[in-house]
């Protein structure tokens, strides 16, 4: 059986400017916390700005109960395809 390679991802360069009206913001995916960090990642090292909502109430012990844990990823109407062709390869 022959190994399997993984796809290597660069390490950016600069930082992925964060889009100047929440206006233009289209949802792309919603998902946990976990794999929205994971999302957030991946786009930002393709340099598309992200920005991730969720209603999650920030304390020292978080806790999430079905979607009241859920997190919407939102990028620039601009890189809404682009980001949706890169999120179908996962």
């Amino acid at each position: 059986m022959k190994p399997r390679r993984g796809r290597i991802i660069p390490f950016p360069v600069g930082r992925a400017r964060p889009p100047a009206d929440e206006a233009s913001l289209v949802e792309i995916r919603r998902c946990n916390g976990a794999e929205a960090l994971v999302v957030k990642s991946l786009l930002e090292s393709e340099r598309i700005p992200v920005v991730l909502r969720s209603r999650i109430a920030h304390s020292v012990h978080p806790f999430t109960i079905g979607d009241q844990g859920e997190v919407t990823v939102l990028v620039p109407g601009a890189e809404a395809a682009r980001a949706r062709r890169l999120l179908e390869r996962l």
